[in-house]
């Protein structure tokens, strides 16, 4: 079992100092890697369309390939993965290259999740459409996987245009693990045809059975090996509870989860160092890294 933990971006302080400390705790506690999401922009939800969403322009967020670069640099062995970044409103090529880069600094510890977002601010500001998203992930993830394992790459698509062209450095891993979030049934038979894995974000166990049924039959439909795609599933800190983190680990592992994440935020931790006294207590109750 992989346990890793969700760093708590919206409930950090933005100084280095404690993101550096953050990141060598959790990987001197034997955790396997950190879950970094992704906003690029908050909207305030008192605009005129009445914007609703979990996160707002009061919401904090680090950029993920900028603060993975900098883990890299202050960690050696614990894992780097985006869970999630929305691939969709960023430039595929752009995204290729920052990943190669920061596979190559990592030393090939990068697991790259991707998902749709919700909010079409962002896609608008980033010149991107957020109509469409859902049908460019798919050419996308494509267009990265070639520009991962070719030196050079001829591709035209409906969305992208690449004439004789590649990545230099190309990246360690080749390719780099592409795992998907989201839950709707469409998402799921998305990633059963082209994902590595699914990231999912259910807070009960209990919630996702008709998902993982799903995931099961559009493997299948596929033609895939199921012992090959991986869940990874959040286990949440909650009230601290032992008996609760061992019921929904078990739960997930029959579910088919191998990879977990625990999650310390949500809960009312004010600091960097109560996230680290959680996660300490986490760690030692459940046996992480033994």
């Amino acid at each position: 079992m992989q346990m890793g933990v969700v760093f708590p971006q919206t409930e950090f302080e933005s100084d280095p100092l404690a993101v550096r400390e953050y990141a060598q705790t959790v990987e001197g506690l034997g955790f396997s890697h950190i879950d970094v999401y992704d906003h690029v922009l908050g909207a305030n939800p008192n605009r005129p369309d009445r914007l609703r969403g979990p996160y707002t322009h009061e919401s904090s967020f680090l950029e993920p390939f900028v603060l993975y670069g900098y883990l890299a640099a202050v960690t050696q062995k614990i894992g780097l993965a985006t869970n999630i970044i929305i691939l969709p409103q960023r430039q595929t090529a752009l995204v290729a290259k920052q990943a190669a880069t920061l596979d190559i600094l990592s030393n090939g510890r990068l697991r790259l999740g991707v998902g749709l977002g919700w909010n079409h601010v962002e896609y608008t500001a980033l010149n991107e459409n957020f109509r469409n998203r859902a049908r460019r992930i798919e050419e996308q993830v494509e267009v990265l996987r070639k520009l991962w394992t070719e030196p050079l790459v001829n591709f035209s698509g409906k969305w992208h245009a690449i004439e004789d062209a590649g990545l230099k450095p190309l990246p360690i891993q080749r390719p780099i693990p592409i795992w998907f979030g989201g839950s709707a049934d469409e998402a799921i038979r998305r990633m059963a045809r082209i994902a590595d894995g699914w990231m999912s974000n259910f807070r009960d166990p209990a919630q996702a059975h008709h998902a993982v049924d799903l995931l099961k039959r559009a493997l299948d439909e596929a033609g895939r090996d199921r012992s090959q795609f991986g869940i990874e599933a959040r286990i949440s800190y909650g009230e601290g509870d032992p008996r609760v983190w061992a019921e929904q680990i078990k739960h997930w592992q029959e579910l088919g989860a191998t990879i977990f994440s625990a999650n310390t935020m949500g809960v009312g931790f004010d600091s960097p160092s109560a996230h680290l006294d959680a996660l300490k207590n986490f760690a030692k109750t459940v046996g992480v890294g033994l």
